[in-house]
C-alpha cells in the first residue's frame, strides 16, 4: 500500500470486488492514487460448472478490510463499490450470506432464456434467483455483490440503476418485476433497493473507516474501467486484462456483428464492439499453477518460431464462440519445451482471442489504431508484449492497473457532488508506457494465429477443447 503523499482536493475511494481479490484505491481530484490495497479471496469451483464466492468473505469482510487499508489517515468524502455482473447470493436479515455467492457463468445460471450472443443478463440472474429461492426459501434477501458490500458499509442493501439494468427482464427499467420474481418463487421486496444514477445509498457507518463518508449505489467493473482508461477515440481498442479478458473496439456509430456484443461507450457519441472472453486471468493464473513459479513472466530461451498453441477455454468461451462446453488444450508440445514456452504461449492465446475479436469487428468498420491495456494483467511484461505481437498494434499500458477501482473512485466524486458528470473522467486517464510489436516475432506469431483459428474451429465443431492441459503441464515441468 502506498502512502498518501501530497494531494489536491477531496479524496474519494473506489473499491472493486474482483473475481480473485478486492482492490481499492484512494484518489485525489486529479486521479492521483494516494493509497492502494489488494485483499485476495478464494474463487470456489467445488463441482464442475460451479463458479462462486464466499459472500461474507469476498463481498463483506474483504471490502471493509480494503477500505480500512486505503482510508487510513485520509479524510474521505465518498466511497463507491464496483463488481462483476451478474452475481447473486442469499442473505439473512443482517446481510450475511446463507448461500454461495453465484458468479457470472456458473451453471446455476443456465436456462432456456439464455442468449449469450447478446450483452446483458438474458435470464442468468433469473436462473440464479430461482435456484436461490429453492435452496434458501427463508432468506431475507437475494442480493448481488454490490448490495452486500453497500449493506456492510451503510446498513442498506442497495444497488445503482445501471447495475440493476443488467438484470433485465427481472428489472423492467423502472423497478423489479413482480411477475418475473413470482415466476421463480420470490417477491421484489427481497431484492435490493435501487437508487438512480449517482445518488447516495447512505453514509459509512460509525465505527468503520471513513465513517460518515457518502456511499454510492455502486457500478459495474467494466464500466469503471472504461471511464478512466482513455480509450475514447474511434479506432481505439480497450483491452481489460482482468480475470475476464474483455476487448472493446471504439466505433462512432452503432453496428453489429454476429458473435460480438455492441454496447454504448461511456465516451459521448461513441459505441463499443467486442465482448468478454475466458482467456484472461482465469486462464493465465491456472497455467501459472500448472507451471514452475519461475516461469510466471520469463521468456529466456524462447524463440519466436518455436511455441505450442493453447486453446484457452478452461471454462468454455464467451464471445465470440459462446460455448460453455469447450475445454483448454495445448497443441504442438515437444520434448524440449519448458515452462517458459507454455507461459509465453498462454499470453499469445489471450492475444489471439483479442485479434479474433478485432478481425470480426472489421465487418462493422473497426479500423484499430492502438490498444489501451488495463487491469491487473498489465503488470506482466510478457503478456503486454504478446498482445502487441499478436495484434500488430502498439499497446499503451495504463498507469493505474486497478482501473475498475479508479473508475469507481471517480464515480464517488459524482456521488459527493464534486463532479457534474462522468464526461470529465477522461482527465484521469494516464499511460505508463507503450509496447511496440517486435518485428522478429510478428511473422511467426501470425502463423500460430492461423493455427489457433483452425484448432478453435475444430474444437467448436467437435464440441470440446481436445485435451487435458493439467496432465500435459505436469509432464513438462
Amino acid at each position: 500500500m502506498s502512502g498518501p503523499g501530497t494531494r489536491r482536493g477531496p479524496v474519494t475511494v473506489g473499491i472493486d470486488i474482483g473475481t480473485t481479490a478486492v482492490k481499492a484505491v484512494a484518489a485525489d481530484d486529479e486521479g492521483r492514487v494516494l493509497a492502494r490495497a489488494r485483499v485476495p479471496h478464494e474463487l470456489r469451483s467445488p463441482t464442475s460448472g460451479a463458479f462462486e464466492h464466499d459472500i461474507d468473505r469476498a463481498w463483506r469482510a474483504d471490502v471493509v478490510e480494503a477500505l480500512t487499508r486505503v482510508a487510513r489517515d485520509l479524510d474521505v468524502a465518498a466511497v463507491e463499490v464496483s463488481a462483476m455482473v451478474p452475481s447473486l447470493g442469499a442473505v439473512d436479515a443482517a446481510g450475511h450470506g446463507i448461500s454461495p455467492g453465484l458468479l457470472y457463468g456458473d451453471h446455476r445460471g443456465e436456462s432456456d432464456r439464455n442468449d449469450p450472443s447478446q450483452p446483458g443478463d438474458n435470464g442468468e440472474v433469473l436462473a440464479f434467483l430461482a435456484w436461490l429461492a429453492r435452496e434458501a426459501p427463508h432468506a431475507a434477501g437475494y442480493w448481488p455483490a454490490q448490495a452486500v458490500a453497500n449493506h456492510a458499509l451503510t446498513g442498506t442493501g442497495a444497488i445503482d440503476s445501471t447495475t440493476a439494468m443488467t438484470a433485465v427482464p427481472l428489472f423492467d427499467f423502472v423497478g423489479w418485476s413482480a411477475e418475473e420474481a413470482a415466476a421463480v418463487g420470490t417477491a421484489p421486496d427481497r431484492l435490493p433497493h435501487v437508487v438512480p444514477g449517482v445518488e447516495p445509498v447512505g453514509r459509512v457507518l460509525d465505527g468503520l473507516p471513513a465513517a460518515g463518508a457518502l456511499v454510492g449505489g455502486g457500478t459495474i467493473d467494466a464500466l469503471g474501467e472504461q471511464l478512466v482508461a482513455g480509450a475514447d477515440d474511434t479506432g481505439d481498442v480497450l483491452v481489460i486484462c482482468g480475470a475476464t479478458l474483455i476487448t472493446w473496439g471504439v466505433l462512432d456509430e452503432w453496428r453489429t456483428v454476429p458473435g460480438l456484443w455492441t454496447v454504448p461507450h461511456t465516451a459521448p457519441g461513441k459505441v463499443l464492439i467486442g465482448g468478454p472472453s475466458n482467456a484472461g486471468g482465469l486462464f493465465q493464473d491456472r497455467v501459472a499453477r500448472w507451471l514452475a513459479p519461475e516461469a510466471l513472466d520469463a521468456a529466456d530461451g524462447v524463440e519466436p518460431d518455436d511455441l505450442p498453441v493453447w486453446l484457452p477455454y478452461v471454462r468454455g468461451e464467451r464471445t465470440p464462440l459462446h460455448r460453455r462446453d469447450l475445454r483448454a488444450a495445448a497443441h504442438g508440445l515437444a520434448l524440449h519445451h519448458e515452462a517458459a514456452h507454455l507461459r509465453r504461449a498462454a499470453h499469445e492465446a489471450a492475444g489471439f482471442v483479442v485479434r479474433h475479436h478485432l478481425d470480426l469487428a472489421a465487418a462493422a468498420g473497426l479500423a484499430p489504431r492502438r490498444i489501451v491495456a488495463t487491469g491487473g494483467g498489465v503488470r506482466s511484461t510478457s503478456w503486454m508484449q504478446a498482445l502487441a505481437d499478436t495484434t500488430g498494434l502498439p499497446v499503451d499500458v495504463v498507469a493505474v492497473p486497478e482501473g475498475a477501482a479508479l473508475g469507481a473512485a471517480f464515480l464517488a466524486r459524482c456521488v459527493a457532488g464534486l463532479e457534474s458528470g462522468t464526461a470529465d473522467a477522461c482527465r484521469w486517464a494516464r499511460t505508463d508506457h507503450r509496447v511496440e510489436p517486435d518485428p522478429s516475432w510478428v511473422g511467426p506469431v501470425a502463423a500460430r494465429y492461423t493455427r489457433f483459428r483452425m484448432l478453435s474451429d475444430e474444437a467448436v465443431a467437435a464440441g470440446e477443447g481436445g485435451g487435458q492441459p493439467g496432465g500435459l503441464s505436469r509432464t513438462n515441468r
